[in-house]
């Protein structure tokens, strides 16, 4: 397919998203059913456009002067892509399988370039009922946050250290321009271009044999505040696919035991595969069952309880660009039960002197230190830890990440803008011995 095909091809997927309200994933799947002809390149390059046009929505639209998928998808080009009236205008040629030419207001509209004037929802393009939410955390610097939270991820490793060392895989994935992630002593990052395809790394060799795994750096860095030491009993009360329990088994060198349970047994579905090949020893997966508390008998026996806790997922607005559109208020009430009840039960299976990792990967307040506070108020004999002590992992780059992340009384904040990592909140809430 030519690039102005892509384009069309990009407008159409974006239509039926914008009609059906429904996941990008699902409509990119539907037109690539509907259009064998399209090569994994022509697929992989449509669905970059789809994205980067829905990170950029709000301000693509309010430059081009109006929310058509065509005004979107031209706005982002010049917004996210960086292309100039005359290179958009080849696109939109006219021609067969091309968008329509340019119009003199379109052209207008793309050499103006201007957000000066728009309000902080269009600048940060995010959506405009989360506009006093994101201001409660970021204040003046809600747009540029956002802005921030509307980039392109890039696609972040972690090295499993029960079987490699950092410098043996960089070394070995050199050919797909991995480097050394900022923070995580155990990371790696591949930068990806706006139309690249994504290294087939579940097809690597070293992947296969369990040298690492697909994390985002500030998911790695989360996991390692928690803190778990070898010999210690954890308990991953949301470990879903496991991600943070794997990152829980390496830093615990397999000593110890890892309890990982979840709310839904069907999030635990890929958990026991990707423990096998991460050749993790010390993971016991309690699967619920009806009514059964399956962690009845660790009840005040745990040195360390990490909840992972169901969020709006706002900081991981990079990878998910389609799910900002998405979110409505009644999810974030939603999701403030589910942190509250993860918070007192995992209250009743910490013992003294032992800790609560609380994270999410949300930015918003009423997720985090709202929940903290709370959770305080409730539970007077927990503490909020030190953020020095929180970042001691780090070693020599603990102080550079607290100088970096936002931190505030209840906690510590990453962000895409302030530690290139995606949006996590962390609170390591300490029980009195």
């Amino acid at each position: 397919m030519t690039p102005p095909a892509r384009l069309s091809a990009a407008i159409e997927v974006l239509a039926d998203i914008e009609a059906r309200r429904r996941p990008a994933a699902d409509a990119l799947k539907d037109w690539g059913l509907a259009h064998r002809f399209a090569g994994s390149s022509d697929r992989a390059a449509i669905a970059g456009l789809v994205y980067d046009a829905l990170r950029r929505k709000a301000s693509s639209a309010w430059l081009v002067g109006e929310g058509t998928p065509r005004a979107i998808l031209i706005g982002m080009l010049h917004r996210e892509r960086g292309l100039d009236v005359g290179s958009i205008a080849a696109l939109c040629s006219g021609a067969r399988f091309a968008p329509a030419p340019l119009s003199e207001a379109e052209r207008a509209a793309l050499a103006h370039d201007a957000l000066d004037d728009a309000p902080a929802p269009v600048r940060g393009d995010y959506p405009e009922w989360l506009d006093p939410h994101l201001a409660r955390t970021f204040g003046e610097e809600r747009a540029a946050e956002g802005a921030a939270l509307a980039s392109r991820a890039p696609l972040d490793l972690r090295v499993n250290t029960l079987k490699a060392e950092r410098e043996e895989v960089l070394a070995k994935l050199a050919d797909l321009g991995v480097e050394p992630t900022r923070w995580s002593p155990a990371g790696l990052r591949i930068r990806l271009a706006a139309d690249a395809k994504g290294p087939a790394l579940h097809a690597e060799p070293l992947y296969r044999k369990g040298a690492f795994e697909i994390q985002d750096e500030g998911s790695q860095l989360a996991a390692l505040f928690a803190g778990a030491k070898p010999g210690e009993h954890v308990v991953d009360l949301a470990a879903g696919a496991g991600g943070k329990t794997l990152a829980l088994a390496a830093a615990m060198r397999n000593r110890g035991q890892i309890y990982a349970t979840d709310i839904d047994k069907r999030q635990l579905a890929p958990i026991h595969d990707r423990i096998a090949r991460a050749g993790a020893r010390n993971i016991q997966v309690r699967t619920p069952r009806g009514a059964a508390d399956v962690l009845a008998d660790l009840a005040g026996r745990a040195g360390c309880v990490l909840i992972d806790a169901p969020c709006t997922g706002t900081g991981t607005w990079r990878r998910n660009p389609d799910a900002k559109w998405r979110v409505r208020p009644g999810a974030l009430a939603e999701r403030l039960k589910q942190q509250q009840a993860l918070l007192d039960r995992a209250a009743v299976l910490v013992k003294p002197g032992g800790r609560i990792a609380y994270v999410t990967c949300s930015v918003l307040s009423e997720e985090n230190g709202d929940q903290v506070r709370a959770f305080l108020t409730r539970n007077p004999d927990f503490s909020v830890e030190k953020p020095a002590e929180v970042a001691q992992p780090l070693g020599e780059r603990a102080l550079p990440f607290l100088r970096a992340a936002l931190i505030s009384e209840e906690g510590l904040l990453m962000t895409p803008r302030r530690t290139e990592t995606d949006g996590f909140f962390v609170s390591l809430l300490r029980r009195s011995a």
